[in-house]
């Protein structure tokens, strides 16, 4: 039987426990034995989304989360994000879905739809409010700590 091929996307930068809690959610949706796949979003398409650039550079923030013990493969993007080239690269049985990844969900969930696919989506839970669990949260603390120590 063929391994089940989990995706999960994301830009992974300034990498947190939030994004551990996900890819590992993410592994565990597909069952024993699923080969989680991990699409790094480019420099161009974070800028895109987010309104700026990554902190870290889209080779590193690769190699950092291909080092994850959940995840057995990584690719970085397409330059244009386009979701049904990487759906038809990789061919997945599920799609993991970031809590805040509404917008992507949609575009799935139409792509799916469109081309008579048998795919799952699934929806990873909110990790936890008080961690620091998203980039943002992190600069924000950095720079509360050097206010503090000033």
């Amino acid at each position: 039987m063929r391994r089940k091929i989990v995706l999960a996307t994301g830009a992974f930068d300034l990498l947190h426990y939030g994004h551990l809690n996900f890819l590992e959610e993410a592994k565990r949706a597909g069952g024993r034995n699923a080969k989680l796949v991990v699409v790094v979003a480019r420099d161009k398409t974070v800028e895109a989304r987010k309104g700026k650039k990554p902190v870290v550079p889209e080779d590193q923030r690769r190699a950092l989360i291909e080092a994850l013990k959940p995840v057995d493969e990584v690719i970085l993007g397409f330059e244009d994000m386009n979701y049904e080239a990487v759906i038809e690269k990789l061919k997945p049985d599920i799609i993991a879905v970031g809590y805040d990844q509404s917008d992507i969900r949609r575009s799935v969930e139409e792509i799916i739809k469109k081309k008579g696919l048998k795919i799952k989506i699934f929806d990873a839970r909110k990790f936890s409010e008080d961690d620091i669990d998203s980039s943002s949260k992190i600069k924000r603390r950095v720079i509360e700590l050097e206010k503090d120590s000033s």
